[in-house]
């Protein structure tokens, strides 16, 4: 299938799998939090591959040149923590070396979005306090209000970063016609569309089996 390359700007929990499930279901393949080869076996976090790829060739997704959408790309555990949705040097080299790629920004309402994180496994409570997140520093997440104004200004970041850009759809995960925008700013028909990886049904991708399959990557996780 050809198709634009897909991106999407979108914090955790802000309907990234929803986004992944549907691309998939629509033929594409997808990079999603966690990069897999054409036999399922693991390539490392698409962040952590974004910034191998930029750092390398100036290309962020020149080691992972196969996928065709890229939906969940941050990454905050165990040591790894990479932000690229927030960094418009990654944003300015996707621009740069796939002319035509489509940048999405997954969107909730900051206070539900807010919440949803704080109730996924321990992101909200620990991860994110815990580590250096770009709009969001260390020892900061905890207190009432944190979380909401890093969403609201992630979401302002975006907004200038594209302002008057025809390569940048902007959308609320819970609008009854998400599909059809996203359909129509990518190209692609979505089949599927509704609700995936929701707080009281899953647990977290790979909680349990991460670090020792990926320890031995030659720092590639």
């Amino acid at each position: 299938m050809s198709v634009p390359k897909i991106i999407n700007l979108g914090l955790p929990k802000s309907g990234t799998t929803t986004l992944a499930t549907a691309f998939a279901e629509a033929g594409l393949r997808v990079a999603d939090w966690m990069a897999r080869d054409e036999k399922g076996d693991k390539m490392g976090f698409v962040g952590r591959l974004m910034y191998l790829g930029y750092f390398e060739t100036g290309d962020p997704l020149s080691a992972m040149p196969d996928f065709d959408a890229y939906t969940e790309i941050s990454v905050v555990r165990r040591g790894r923590n990479f932000w690229p949705q927030t960094d418009w040097a990654i944003i300015s080299g996707i621009r740069a070396h796939h002319p035509g790629a489509r940048f999405l920004l997954s969107a909730r309402d900051p206070e539900k979005h807010a919440d949803s994180i704080r109730r996924w496994s321990n992101l909200g409570k620990t991860r994110l306090p815990a580590n250096h997140v770009p709009g969001l520093p260390q020892f900061h997440g905890q207190n009432p209000g944190e979380i909401e104004r890093w969403i609201e200004s992630h979401i302002k970041f975006c907004r200038h970063v594209f302002d008057g850009a025809d390569d940048f759809l902007e959308f609320d995960i819970e609008d009854p016609e998400a599909a059809d925008k996203i359909a129509r700013f990518t190209g692609v028909d979505l089949p599927w569309w509704g609700k995936a990886n929701e707080n009281e049904n899953h647990r977290p991708r790979d909680e349990d089996d991460e670090d020792s399959d990926l320890e031995s990557e030659d720092g590639v996780s």
